[in-house]
């Protein structure tokens, strides 16, 4: 199923008591292995992941890469959440939402964007951002169940490859 499809399983109201969701710590190469599998389904356009960048990753201070892994032990999703201190506050941003197709309507979803909440209010940020392509219903219907507001804003990128 293409990342995009709105028929993906919504998940349920209360994750599946079996996913363990952790804050990864190091770039081993199964997390490696993992996050080559995952990154795919989120983005078809980005670059295979190296050892080395996942190290940054996972080393820099600013990111907290979640994982979640299913009662069998496999890692089933990834969320990277980024807390930084800007002029008007500490603010924490959600990216590269990521469940495993054959894992999706299980729960990890959800579980991964409480734990980055929990995880943003216990460092003292004032909000949480995250941005999500219309066409990803379900990750919608999760955002909001999970107590996103919709903004009335604009998003703006500026491909600096594109750039000479």
């Amino acid at each position: 199923m293409p990342p995009d499809d709105p028929q993906i399983p919504e998940p349920p109201s209360d994750p599946d008591p079996e996913i363990l969701v952790t804050e990864a710590t190091e770039a081993t190469p199964e997390l490696l292995e993992s996050m080559r599998h995952l990154v795919p389904q989120l983005s078809s356009s980005a670059a295979p992941l190296r050892h080395e960048t996942l190290a940054e990753i996972v080393e820099a201070p600013a990111v907290i890469l979640l994982v979640a892994h299913d009662g069998a032990g496999r890692l089933v999703g990834t969320l990277s959440l980024v807390v930084f201190r800007a002029p008007t506050g500490l603010r924490a941003w959600i990216e590269d939402v990521v469940v495993d197709e054959g894992a999706r309507g299980t729960g990890a979803g959800a579980a991964l964007v409480r734990h980055a909440i929990e995880r943003a209010r216990r460092a003292g940020a004032q909000t949480v951002d995250l941005t999500s392509r219309p066409s990803r219903e379900a990750a919608n219907r999760l955002y909001v169940r999970e107590g996103f507001v919709l903004r009335t804003t604009n998003v703006y990128r500026l491909a600096l490859e594109d750039r000479g």
